[in-house]
This record gives C-alpha cells, sequence and structure tokens, in this order.
C-alpha cells in the first residue's frame, strides 16, 4: 500500500550515502529531517506544523540531489497531509468571526503547502535537463503533488470564509497550464491518483460553487460529492455551443472560472471553457431517487446526501452548475446601521416578545438592492450568525421606520477576512414574520414546533411560507396546526405544498389553508 511505500522509501533514505554525492558537511541537514520525520511519525495534530515548516526550509537549504530531494519531499508531503486531514473536520463547526488562534493555525498549515508546492514545481526544471535521462513519470507526479497542495490551500481558506492568498489561483492555472503543455495533464496521478486535469476540475467546481454560501459541514459534503459522485468534465479552447451551464477561465488571471451567462470573456483572452449541464443533469437523477426513498449509500453518495441539509445543498448545486443566474437587480451603495437578530429561535422569541431583544448586534450596511443587503459588523455577539440561517434587521438612526419592524432574510454568504472583521449577505424573504407554533396532528406526542409565518410577497412569493428548523418537517405532512399569539390568539390550519429552501439550519416550506376546511 501506500504507507508501505513510503516506509521502503524512508529505509532507502536513510541508509544512503549522501557523502558521496554532497559533501559531509551537506549530509547534516537531510539526516536531521529524517530524525525529525521519525519522531513524529504518525502524529496527526497541527502541533507538528511549525516544526513542519522549519523541515522544509532545510530542505530548501540541502545541496542534494534531485531525486533523494523528491523522496525526502514526499515524505514531508505525507505528513503534511496527515496535518490537514486532521485539520479539515475542526473547522466544520467554527462560528463567525474564526478565532484568532484557529486563523493563525491555518495560516501556518498555508504556509507548508506553499512551500511544498513550490518545491515540487522546483524539481521540474532539473527532472528535464537534457543531460538526464528520466521518464516523465517524475514530472506528471510532481505536478499532481503540487496541484493537490494548491487545492488545499484553497479549500482551507474556504473553511473560514476567507478569500484566497493573493497569486493562488494564479498558480493553480500555471500548474496545470504547464501539465497541459507537456501532455501531462490526463497522466494518472501516484497510485492511480487523480490526474492534473482531475484535480484542476474539482477544485474550479468547488469554487464556482460559491463557497462563502455554504457552511462548512456543507462545504465538507460538496468535497465529498465532488470526488466520488461527478462525472469527468472536458475542457476546451472553444465554448461549446450546445451545451449549458458553460464556464470560462483566464490562466492569466488569480480568479476562479466565471459563467458564460454572467459574463464574457474580454475579446483578447485565451479562455479555456468547461460545460456542467450533464454533472446538473446527475444531480437531478440523485435528488429525485433521494425523494423517492433512496438511501445515499444506494445511490453511492457520501452519507450527507441522507439528510435534509444534503439535498438543499444538491438542489442548489444543480442550480449554480446547471444554470448559474445572472444578477437581477444592480446595487446601491449605502452606509447606514441596522440591528441584526440572527438564528430562527433568537427571532422567534424577539418577535413573540418585544421586550426582550435577545442576541442583538449592530451592522453597517454596505449596499442593497430589491433583494437582500450586504452587511459589515460593527459591534455586538456574532455566535448564532451562521450561512443558510435565518435573520432580521432593522434600521436604526435617520433611516428607522416610524413603527419599527424586523425585516426577515437568509444569510447567503459570509467573509471574515480577519478575526476583528465579518461581512454577510442577506437575501430578504419578507419585510415582516409572525412568530408562530406548529402542531402536527399525527405527531402529537412530540411537542409544538417553534416557527415563523412569511407573508406572501408576489411576484416573489405567491403564497405564505413556513421558516421551521432543519429536518423537523416534511412535504409530506397532509396537515399542520398553526397557533399564533400576536396581538390576539389565532389558530390556522395549513398543508406543506413545497419546500423552497433547505440549510443545515432551516427549512422553509410554501403552504396553501387545508381543503378540508
Amino acid at each position: 500500500g501506500k504507507e508501505a511505500r513510503y516506509c521502503l522509501c524512508w529505509a532507502q533514505i536513510m541508509s544512503s550515502d549522501f557523502s558521496h554525492a554532497t559533501p559531509p558537511s551537506a549530509d547534516a541537514y537531510p539526516r536531521a529531517i529524517l530524525e525529525w520525520l521519525a519522531l513524529a511519525h504518525g502524529r496527526t495534530g497541527a502541533e507538528d506544523a511549525g516544526e513542519l515548516c522549519r523541515q522544509l526550509r532545510l530542505l530548501r537549504e540541502s545541496p542534494i540531489p534531485t531525486g533523494q530531494r523528491i523522496d525526502l519531499l514526499d515524505l514531508l508531503h505525507k505528513h503534511a497531509e496527515r496535518i490537514v486531514n486532521a485539520e479539515f473536520p475542526t473547522l466544520r463547526e467554527i462560528t463567525l468571526p474564526v478565532p484568532r488562534r484557529v486563523r493563525q493555525r491555518g495560516g501556518t498549515i498555508q504556509e507548508i503547502l506553499e512551500m511544498l508546492v513550490q518545491e515540487y514545481l522546483n524539481t521540474l526544471a532539473e527532472l528535464f535537463d537534457p543531460q538526464r535521462k528520466t521518464s516523465l513519470m517524475a514530472p506528471a507526479e510532481a505536478l499532481a503533488q503540487a496541484m493537490q497542495g494548491i487545492g488545499w490551500h484553497i479549500r482551507l481558506s474556504q473553511l473560514i470564509a476567507a478569500p484566497a492568498g493573493v497569486g493562488i489561483w494564479r498558480q493553480l492555472h500555471a500548474t496545470y497550464r504547464t501539465a497541459r503543455r507537456l501532455g501531462l495533464a490526463d497522466t494518472p496521478g501516484r497510485d492511480d491518483g487523480p490526474s492534473v486535469q482531475q484535480t484542476y476540475i474539482q477544485i474550479l467546481l468547488a469554487a464556482i460553487a460559491q463557497p462563502a454560501s455554504f457552511s462548512s459541514s456543507e462545504l465538507a459534503f460538496i468535497a465529498d460529492y465532488i470526488a466520488t459522485s461527478v462525472r469527468f468534465i472536458d475542457i476546451f479552447e472553444n465554448p461549446p455551443l450546445d451545451r449549458t451551464g458553460v464556464f470560462w477561465l483566464d490562466l492569466d488571471q488569480d480568479f476562479p472560472a466565471c459563467a458564460l451567462t454572467r459574463r464574457m470573456p474580454g475579446g483578447d483572452t485565451l479562455a479555456l471553457y468547461f460545460a456542467c449541464d450533464l454533472v446538473a443533469r446527475d444531480i437531478r437523477e440523485h435528488l429525485a431517487a433521494l425523494t423517492k426513498g433512496a438511501s445515499a449509500a444506494d445511490l453511492e453518495l457520501p452519507p450527507f446526501a441522507d439528510t435534509p441539509a444534503g439535498r438543499g445543498v444538491l438542489r442548489r448545486l444543480g442550480q449554480l452548475w446547471g444554470q448559474p443566474k445572472t444578477r437581477k437587480f444592480p446595487r446601491r451603495r449605502q452606509s447606514y446601521r441596522v440591528n441584526l437578530c440572527a438564528g430562527l429561535e433568537q427571532l422567534w422569541h424577539l418577535i413573540r416578545h418585544r421586550e426582550n431583544e435577545g442576541q442583538i448586534s449592530e451592522w453597517m450596511v454596505t449596499n442593497e438592492s430589491p433583494d437582500g443587503y450586504s452587511l459589515m459588523h460593527m459591534s455586538g455577539p456574532t455566535a448564532h450568525v451562521r450561512v443558510g440561517d435565518i435573520v432580521a434587521v432593522q434600521p436604526t438612526g435617520e433611516r428607522a421606520e416610524r413603527i419599527p419592524n424586523w425585516h426577515v432574510g437568509i444569510v447567503r454568504w459570509a467573509i471574515s477576512e480577519n478575526p476583528e472583521h465579518i461581512e454577510l449577505g442577506m437575501q430578504q424573504l419578507a419585510s415582516h414574520a409572525i412568530a408562530a407554533e406548529v402542531i402536527r396532528p399525527q405527531e402529537s406526542e412530540a411537542g409544538n414546533l417553534t416557527a415563523l409565518i412569511l407573508p406572501e410577497i408576489p411576484p416573489m412569493r405567491n403564497s405564505p411560507a413556513l421558516v421551521a428548523p432543519a429536518g423537523r418537517l416534511s412535504e409530506q405532512d397532509k396537515r399542520l396546526i398553526l397557533l399564533i399569539e400576536n396581538d390576539h390568539f389565532g389558530v390556522r390550519e395549513v398543508r406543506p405544498t413545497a419546500i423552497t429552501e433547505q440549510t443545515s439550519s432551516i427549512e422553509i416550506f410554501s403552504v396553501a389553508p387545508d381543503e378540508r376546511l
């Protein structure tokens, strides 16, 4: 197996006589690296990240032959892989802003990855030396390892809701361009791993899925789904006119791919293209099967697909990849303050008991459109703010309304460039909401469920909607009783007609009056 191969490689290096290739003093660095690897073998924690950076610097300073350099680099890469794979799960439940220690640890790991990538790319010059007899397999493996390292770097940024580092996309494009120029883009990676082009497409797919609009657990599912369930995607030099869901990329720019429907490449751009319509069709088929009762295991999908949030992610991926939309309305720059309440429970209590303000924070509206707002955090708690959750804002100061009201929406994206800074995008759902309790007659012993009723807003929404905690209600529920205590007590009987939103936090159902009334 792979671990056995590395152990064999390790033994070969330990038995190597470095003095034949280098002066005696040059032996010290490689042996120091090997001694550290022996001590660190099997450890997975991020506490080794700083020391691993030091070992990579030692390797960079070591005047050893390229073959031995690659062997050492592979061992260091293997240890970095353990650190990265141990770090990803710890980022699934973080809140915004990301704590400073988490961001610093992530920054150290990204520094390791940058060094690994650069070291692999540096080996290419010697591997293609005309005086050196070598197969093209070694360059293909070096390019695949570099591509994987860049992918991990970008994914770490996505998980901590931060922009990718300056130049990282350009380096990704340059690595793919090199592999393409050398005819190695489709060569399988080490141990039959993904080729450079497969890894490249996987990274691009995750990026065009708008990662800032998903929670960390949803991003982990997207990565698993792309790796295990997405078909091979071709890259074209000309736009495929018979396809939909077409995206283009410029290998000279520091940006991921862009949907052709949103923006066309410039006339002097040497663009490449790929289409996601077939992937979107596969997603629709997976969703249809899940809706009919198939399990994620039956479909060979990641287990998260069995959850309401997983189905919601698939529904959004089908739209983002297969039917990328243009912006409906222009944004207007603004600069006024609002109070924000986040979370279904918090907002329910705020509406039901207006004298109890709960977890309120202050934000600045930086731009707005009829669809919603972009907000920048000013002060107050943010632990309840999560992508995909329900929130409400209320203008203050000069923009305060004569009759104060809470405008309800959903957090569509969030970014945090540093521990003191958060920005989020809120899609507006309603100008107000009604707090309700839901009784399910068929499960009356389960107790009442807190929910919000959103009024219809033609033409955006032609029927009322019900916001409930994720996984508590179903489209198959035939009858729901809503208890409303506003200015007076009221009872409504409704039935869900369709589900319009599913996230890790909430689900939104369109509802209609029970026909039996």
